[in-house]
């Protein structure tokens, strides 16, 4: 009897889980898998080519959407092809990968920064943006973070279960532990430090988001940001203060130093000792132009 699709898609959940993955991750690569699946129609799972997923990724790309998506629909279904199915049949490297585009991001200026903490709407939404820029920390991070990882002794912030599933510890810095001890007792959650509307649950991360939005409308910054940048902002400020980048790669929780690497393209500092080509010549005496 070949096992039905919800019955893969659970054993695929709970190898996942055993291999250490996020959350979010078996999210969207279960959610790769049901469209893969949707795709197939009335053919069982088991019945599935390489060229079906070729032919899947052809459409989910003429769709409109990104490459992002593209790619890990093809990692989701290789991992599930591989370990659910066992398919050793296959030549995985002849299935095409959309590269990643290399795109700096955004950086935001120090004082960008602070007119957006003013605007903040209210101080739970201004602590949590000051934990994304004074420690450099995801948004999921933020939001999962609870009173007992905050060391007022030792001034870190310890992270746990960040993302590659990973603990690391942070710096905390004197005005964000006022910051949030103001925040903790103004608003006295339960379990999580930046709870929602339902006491002992994290705040969704799609409202910072959206109140960050908000933020930047009232402060009049027109780059096109999120709560992300201002960990961009956290690491590009300490490279251009003389932060040695595998200190950096360690508060920020990269795997590899390539990742940390690109703060040093964002960091204007050595900018300013470039002088240009153009400078050095020498213009007409424009009076002489007739």
């Amino acid at each position: 009897m070949i096992p039905d699709a919800t019955i893969l898609s659970r054993q695929y959940a709970d190898l996942l889980r055993a291999n250490g993955c996020s959350e979010r991750t078996i999210d969207n690569y279960l959610y790769a898998l049901k469209g893969f699946i949707r795709f197939l129609g009335e053919r069982p799972l088991t019945s599935a080519s390489a060229d079906d997923i070729v032919a899947y990724q052809v459409q989910i790309a003429a769709r409109g959407r990104s490459d992002s998506s593209v790619r890990v629909a093809t990692y989701a279904l290789r991992g599930f092809f591989r370990q659910v199915l066992e398919r050793t049949d296959w030549n995985w490297a002849k299935l095409p990968r959309p590269r990643r585009p290399r795109r700096l991001p955004e950086v935001l200026s120090a004082e960008e920064v602070q007119a957006i903490l003013e605007a903040a709407p209210n101080p739970k939404y201004r602590a949590a943006f000051m934990v994304c820029y004074g420690a450099g920390l995801r948004t999921d991070e933020v939001v999962h973070l609870e009173p007992r990882h905050v060391d007022s002794q030792r001034m870190v912030i310890r992270v746990e279960r960040g993302k590659g599933n990973k603990d690391r510890q942070v710096v905390l810095s004197e005005r964000l532990l006022g910051e949030l001890r103001q925040c903790w007792k103004r608003y006295r959650p339960e379990r999580y430090l930046f709870e929602g509307k339902h006491r002992g649950q994290p705040i969704e991360a799609t409202s910072v988001q959206r109140a960050f939005r908000t933020a930047c409308k009232k402060a009049g910054i027109a780059k096109p940001v999120t709560p992300r940048s201002l960990r961009h902002a956290f690491a590009t400020h300490l490279v251009e203060r003389g932060a040695n980048l595998r200190v950096v790669q360690t508060l920020l929780g990269h795997h590899s130093l390539n990742t940390t690497a690109v703060y040093t393209h964002l960091a204007k500092t050595w900018l300013t000792d470039v002088k240009s080509p153009l400078d050095s010549l020498k213009d007409k005496d424009k009076t002489s132009i007739a």
